[in-house]
């Protein structure tokens, strides 16, 4: 079954450059079911942050009316680059099914390995420049946070 769902995955890649989007594809699974599905749509929507994973994780976060994916798998075309990764972890999901890896990727001219050799680095270091700078109170938003009682955790 994890390799007819990771075969949509290809599939839904595969159609997406046919449709002038970027190669990638992947599918949200729940109890044998498709929640969700997306090819890359950073082209199409104008959006770095719309990879298929992410697009994906966004869809069957509405479907399933819940910001957490704990009982989901993710299918996708390609090992995760790193931000699909971070949402990932922060979607809470239960495994990740990938065709490619991010050297496959890489040779088709989507390298990620600055990426993660950037995170890495401290901060100050990093090529995009990170400062961090002085304020009265930078820390206001997570003290009021911690003492909010009917905070949803995430």
């Amino acid at each position: 079954m994890d390799a007819g769902f990771l075969q949509q995955a290809v599939d839904l890649a595969t159609a997406n450059v046919e449709q002038g989007g970027g190669p990638f594809g992947a599918l949200i699974v729940r109890n044998g079911r498709v929640i969700a599905a997306s090819g890359n749509r950073v082209t199409a929507d104008l959006d770095p942050s719309a990879h298929a994973e992410v697009a994906a994780i966004r869809l069957a976060c509405r479907a399933l009316g819940d910001f957490q994916l704990t009982d989901c798998t993710l299918y996708t075309s390609c090992e995760p680059c790193p931000m699909c990764l971070g949402a990932i972890y922060w979607a809470r999901l239960k495994a990740v099914y990938y065709a490619c890896d991010r050297h496959d990727a890489a040779q088709a001219g989507f390298d990620d390995g600055f990426i993660y050799d950037e995170i890495g680095k401290a901060a100050e270091q990093r090529q995009i420049a990170m400062r961090r700078l002085p304020l009265a109170e930078p820390d206001l938003p997570f003290r009021r946070w911690q003492a909010k009682t009917d905070k949803i955790r995430y």
